[in-house]
């Protein structure tokens, strides 16, 4: 039973930081202005699902599927740092009318809530590189309790991260209430700012994971 905690308390301190579903919540609620309450909510709920079922086809598959195309993490890492800094960005230099094109531009991307909501603004290539990292982290001649103990403390951890994603996301609309117009511009540029950042520091790991295997 310790060994299925202490699994389950590092999925959980490994991906919570990365997910940040609380950091997240502002720049869901201003990429689902034009929605209803009901519509952000069901949104909140796929975005919940898609990232659940993400992570646990990177930790079943993911390694198999660089592999068939001869991609390496380091690439993902980069490729997914562009897409990340180039989303802060332009919530970074957008307007902040409700009404304003980006809203709408982004509306007509978000209809499954799987780009940008849920890939790679919740699961980024970080948390991807994670959960494939797991996967080989298997008990070393374990039996099949000990594998199925294993998985299942993973995958909890994976669910429990999933449930903090709908709650924050599908609760954020209150949260910026509480600060107000100009509360919500405030976090709204900084998460943006935040967001291209890490976009960077992404690409920035991505890059010298390359280097070190290329010198």
């Amino acid at each position: 039973m310790e060994f299925v905690i202490d699994t389950f308390l590092i999925v959980c301190a490994a991906l919570f930081p990365m997910v940040n579903p609380i950091g997240g919540a502002p720049i869901f609620l201003s990429l689902t202005e034009e929605r209803t309450v009901a519509e952000r909510g069901r949104l909140a709920l796929w975005v919940a699902i898609n990232s659940f079922l993400l992570l646990l086809g990177s930790l079943l598959i993911g390694s198999y599927v660089l592999d068939f195309f001869g991609i390496s993490i380091p690439i993902v890492r980069i490729g997914g740092g562009l897409v990340l800094a180039s989303l802060g960005w332009k919530l970074l230099n957008a307007d902040p009318d409700p009404d304003h094109a980006a809203a709408r531009n982004h509306r007509a991307e978000t209809p499954e809530s799987f780009y940008p909501l849920t890939l790679p603004l919740t699961v980024g290539p970080g948390c991807m590189a994670v959960a494939i990292t797991l996967a080989t982290r298997h008990p070393k001649g374990a039996g099949l309790n000990q594998l199925l103990m294993f998985d299942g403390a993973v995958i909890a951890g994976f669910l429990l991260i999933s449930v903090s994603v709908y709650l924050c996301y599908r609760y954020a609309g209150q949260l910026i209430r509480l600060l107000g117009h100009g509360g919500m511009s405030v976090v709204m540029r900084l998460t943006a700012f935040i967001l291209m950042c890490i976009g960077i520091q992404v690409i920035w790991s991505g890059w010298s994971a390359l280097q070190a295997a290329h010198p």
